[in-house]
Parts: structure tokens; sequence; C-alpha cells
């Protein structure tokens, strides 16, 4: 888990039964009850503070300057030799993985996550990150295979607001870089006890009908939504209305995905997805298979949960798999049975490997 393992004890209020009341529940609360998420200032209570995007730039890795660079996706098409071949393949590929931002070996446990992900047999076109810490942060802008093959939402950590960790998204240079395109990339306040956001993308993809009848080339808008919802079992929890704020921006979007740690932890969290008129994709390909994200080790004072999720709109699910994580060895002893290293899983939490196209 993340910020702490103990969960904070659900109240007896009696959960409401329409999440509009929900979603504004929070603000009928008594103000210094210690179960009551608090804004942390007086802006927080406008919801244009939440709904207003903070735009920031794409980067790619430029290897005669050795710097990060900023790439301008206003641009109407990017031109790469490293553009696949299959610009026309309707599927995509996305990975999301929570690297558990408290947990020692930050490196080393994000080289092998990164290490697992480029060894799939499909591999991502799309990777969502959360609690990237910043050394985990430094080991990805420095490593060979993200410079090579990746575009970057974050070149530092000046769009976290002081937070010790944040999410990170990572585009293909190998799908990105021809005829599907990258759109602007912004994240979006949340109302939130822990100060989370969500980061926004837009990306483009030519339609299977690529000519329009103007004769111009047409293309479909998909908007990818990384999230981390609010952690701990805190009533009332803004997390319905930070589904529901994303959720309303894919609606304007037409289709698009949400992914990445929900923390599902009250009974009102299980409905969400559905509430806010998306797919949950695990729920549509897997329906009855636990597909449990966190506490699979057996080591967590709760119960197995299924944190992570990926939510549609507009779009199919082709397939959808757990990627459970490995383990690292702290150095400090070739034997780890006689005191050595400790041996380290790459996360607390699994990953998700989904495959999706236009509907």
């Amino acid at each position: 888990m993340d910020l702490e393992t103990d969960f904070i004890q659900a109240t007896t209020r009696p959960m409401r039964k329409n999440i509009i009341s929900r979603l504004l529940g929070y603000k009928n609360m008594d103000p210094y009850s210690a179960t009551s998420p608090q804004p942390q200032n007086g802006s927080q209570s406008n919801n244009e503070t939440y709904s207003k995007p903070r735009y920031q730039d794409w980067h790619e890795f430029n290897p005669s300057t050795q710097i990060w660079s900023r790439v301008d996706a206003t641009a109407s098409r990017h031109s790469s030799a490293t553009s696949r071949a299959t610009d026309h393949d309707e599927s995509l590929v996305l990975a999301t993985w929570n690297l558990d931002a408290f947990e020692a070996l930050p490196q080393p446990r994000t080289s092998a996550i990164l290490s697992h992900l480029n060894g799939l047999a499909q591999t991502p076109d799309i990777i969502f990150l959360q609690e990237v810490s910043r050394p985990s942060l430094e080991f990805l802008l420095d490593d060979d295979r993200i410079r090579e093959a990746w575009f970057s939402s974050e070149i530092d950590s000046k769009n976290w607001g002081g937070q010790r960790f944040a999410t990170m998204t990572l585009l293909s240079k190998a799908r990105f870089s021809g005829r599907a395109r990258m759109g602007p990339v912004w994240r979006v306040k949340f109302p939130s006890k822990f100060e989370r956001d969500a980061l926004c993308c837009d990306i483009f993809l030519p339609s299977p009908n690529p000519v329009s009848a103007s004769g111009e080339e047409d293309e479909k808008r998909i908007r990818l939504v990384n999230v981390h919802l609010d952690s701990l079992a805190i009533v009332p929890s803004f997390r319905p209305q930070q589904l529901a704020t994303v959720a309303s921006s894919l609606h304007s979007a037409e289709r698009g995905i949400i992914a990445g740690d929900f923390n599902p932890v009250l009974p009102e969290d299980n409905t969400l997805v559905e509430e806010n008129g998306l797919i949950d994709a695990w729920q549509e390909l897997r329906k009855g298979e636990d597909g449990f994200t966190w506490g699979i080790d057996g080591k967590q004072a709760y119960p197995p949960k299924r944190m992570d999720k990926v939510a549609l709109l507009g779009l199919v699910a082709r397939d959808i798999e757990v990627m459970d994580p490995g383990t690292v060895v702290e150095p400090g002893g070739q034997d780890v049975g006689q005191g050595g290293g400790r041996v380290l899983p790459w996360s607390d939490h699994s990953g998700l490997r989904c495959t999706f196209q236009l509907a």
C-alpha cells in the first residue's frame, strides 16, 4: 500500500445510496472530525480549482546534447525512422504499475519492472506508473531503455507540487512517431486528503476509415488518464468525486481509459466504475476471477484486493492480465538465510497489462 499499510477504520455512518449525494456529502461533515478529509487551503472548496488543467510538456532524450528536450505535441505529425510499419494496427497495449515509493532499493526494483515490461511478448505502447519517487524518476530518466524508446511526461519533479511521489506516463516512440501521434499532456488537481491529481493526455490514432468525406485523413482521439486515487478507508471518501471528475473528462472526449491504483477499500468503491458509465476491463473479460493486485504475498494485515484497475469508454478491451512482481536481493550478505540481504518484491502491487482497440 501507500502512505500507510494500516487502513483507518470506516465510521458507522450509513453509506449514501446515490452517487451525487456521496460526491457532495463531505461538505456537510464536521470539519474537525478525525475521519473527514480536510481541504489543504480555502480554494479547495472551489470546483474550478480541481477541473482547471495544468499543462506540461512531453519530452524525449536527445543523444546529441545528452539532455531531455521538449517535444512539440502540437505538430501535425512526427516522422521517425523508428516508427512502426504497423501504423494500421488497431490495438494498443497499456501497462500500469504502482512502484511502491516507500520500500528500499527503488532503483533496482524499478529496473526489474522495466525489464519485465520490455520482455513481454506484446511490449506496451503506453506505460502508466504510480508512486514514482524521485530516486525512481532519476533512474528512469538515466536508463538507456527509456532514453531510446520512450517519450516521458516528466523530466523532473517540478509538476509534483512538493509531493514525495507522483504519477508518470510513458509513450512508445515506435508507436507515436508516425501516423499515430501524441496530443497535449496535463494534470488535473483532485479534491484530496493527500493532494493527489490525475495525469491526463490525448493520443490520436488513424481512423479505421482513414479518409474523411472532405478528403483529409481522419483520426480518432483517445484520452488517457493515469490515476492514484486517495488511499485508506477514510469516511467520507474523496474517491467518488475523484473518479467522477476524470470520468466526465472521458465522456467529453467520447473515448478513453482511466487506469492505475483505484484504492477501492470501502464497499462504495466497488461500483464506482459502473456508476460513472465506464467498463471495468477485468470484469468484462475475466469476471469471476480474483484479479488481486495487492496483498498476494499474504504478509499484509488485510486480505488481498484488486487495487489496480483499467476502466474504458468507447473502446474495446481485448485482453487483460495481472503481472505479479518478482524479487530483488538487498546487498548485505551472500547467504540471505543467515542474515544476508533481504529479499524484496519489485513492488507491493502487481501490474496490469491490457490490450484494447477502438470500438
